[in-house]
């Protein structure tokens, strides 16, 4: 059976458009994944993706700039996202940039978003790796909030075991708050508190007068001393003079003791006087010796009295004397 000419039309038109979609699906795809730009890989260490799958989109400060390339456990708390991201980006990524995992929007896709570094550094280069934050997820909100809601029961069941021992008088709370008695005590401490804060604040009035008395009144010798300047003046000069005289007895103690202390260290006339004991000897047998001579004269010059060769001349001595003494007494 020919075909007709329509028909062919109609084939025709259907593998051209099907070319065109083809054509078309693999460019977007291509767009996508980036197969038809010139990339460069980075990677950064992760300890949770949160469901971060191959293929989403890597933004930088908010601009979809590359995909997720591949996810690699290393280890049981280490995670490896490489994301190959375009070479024309390059010059804007530094190598203190910061990698982080986040949601498009409230429940959307997972994606990986690049924050810019503080301070300058170098230009990022491919197969770098870039330092990560771990943002806190769901997951950890409603960990968090259920143990923060197992913490509040338990609180709860406490304070309401508290309030029922405190309704039943158990305790030294319970006591407080249901014994009449000691309530009685403690306002009538308060009162006798009142009273004596009272007394205080009069006791302290009456001191005021009386400070303030002594103040006006000059009549009184402490009013007169409180007031009186040149009074004060005197004091202050009296001080100060039995300051300078102490200081200089101070000075002349000082003295004398370096003196006494010059006169034992000396080998003079003083230390041979007081501690040569064998001119202590001599001194005493010369002054023996005088006494005696002396003793020997007054003996001699009796004898020389009563001698009738010169008794003559002392009886004259004696009577110039006694005439010297009534012309005085005259």
């Amino acid at each position: 059976m020919k075909k007709t000419k329509s028909q062919e039309i109609r084939l025709g038109l259907f593998v051209i458009i099907s070319t065109i979609l083809f054509v078309l699906a693999v460019y977007l795809i291509g767009q996508k994944k980036n197969m038809f730009k010139k990339t460069f890989t980075i990677s950064s260490y992760f300890q949770n993706v949160h469901g971060l799958q191959k293929g989403n989109n890597v933004r930088y400060s908010g601009i979809n700039i590359g995909t997720v390339k591949d996810i690699e456990m290393v280890n049981d708390s280490t995670i490896k996202v490489d994301m190959s991201v375009e070479e024309k980006i390059t010059s804007y990524i530094k190598k203190n940039a910061i990698a982080t995992i986040g949601s498009d929007g409230l429940v959307g896709n997972m994606i990986v978003n690049i924050l810019p570094g503080t301070g300058y550094d170098d230009v990022i280069a491919n197969g770098d790796i870039i330092q990560s934050y771990s943002k806190i997820g769901a997951e950890d909100i409603l960990s968090t909030l259920s143990v923060s809601t197992e913490n509040a029961a338990i609180l709860t069941s406490d304070l309401l075991k508290i309030t029922t021992a405190m309704i039943k008088g158990k305790g030294t709370l319970a006591l407080l708050l249901n014994d009449t008695i000691m309530a009685k005590d403690l306002r009538h401490s308060i009162t006798n508190l009142q009273t004596a804060s009272q007394s205080a604040s009069n006791t302290l009035n009456e001191i005021n007068q009386i400070v303030t008395s002594l103040r006006t009144n000059k009549s009184t010798v402490l009013g007169m001393l409180l007031n009186d300047s040149i009074s004060g003046k005197k004091i202050k000069s009296t001080v100060k003079n039995l300051e300078t005289s102490s200081k200089e007895m101070e000075t002349m103690l000082f003295n004398i003791n370096t003196a006494v202390n010059d006169f034992n260290k000396s080998k003079g006339t003083y230390n041979y006087i007081v501690k040569d004991t064998s001119l202590v000897k001599d001194l005493k047998s010369t002054l023996k010796n005088i006494n005696e001579g002396t003793d020997k004269f007054n003996q001699n010059m009796e004898a020389l009295k009563h001698n009738f060769l010169t008794r003559s001349y002392f009886r004259k001595l004696e009577r110039q004397e006694k005439r010297e003494l009534k012309k005085l007494e005259q």
